[in-house]
């Protein structure tokens, strides 16, 4: 059973370059220790201090070996120095869930070039 990761973050809101920064950093070294990054979310709109992370791991089991290569990775080891430093992650907060709504249907495409002349599709 395949479980996501999803991490909270507090930042800094003058540090939102330096967040973009090191979210990049992880999307080599993360899948390289072993998980499945979906992806860094930074503040676009609404919240300035707020973003997230998520990536699946196989288990919790699996999750523990993973932290432990990222710790030793090089780039790994390098970021977590680089936001040390820093100091613009305030806070953060992870959780583990599981997908529960799977399977889906599949996605619907919609056509979006339509055009309206007089009042009729074109």
């Amino acid at each position: 059973m395949t479980i996501t990761c999803f991490i909270r973050y507090e930042i800094d809101p003058f540090g939102k370059a330096a967040f973009e920064q090191y979210a990049r950093a992880w999307g080599q070294a993360i899948p390289r220790c072993g998980a499945d990054l979906i992806g860094y979310y930074g503040p676009h709109e609404g919240s300035a201090t707020t973003a997230y992370a998520a990536y699946n791991i196989e288990s919790l089991a699996a999750y523990e070996a993973y932290r432990a290569r990222l710790a030793e990775d090089p780039a790994g080891k390098a970021n977590y120095e680089f936001a040390r430093r820093e100091k613009f992650i305030l806070k953060e907060d992870r959780v583990f869930l599981r997908l529960v709504s799977g399977p889906h249907g599949p996605r619907q495409v919609f056509r979006t070039d339509v055009t309206i002349k007089e009042g009729i599709e074109a």
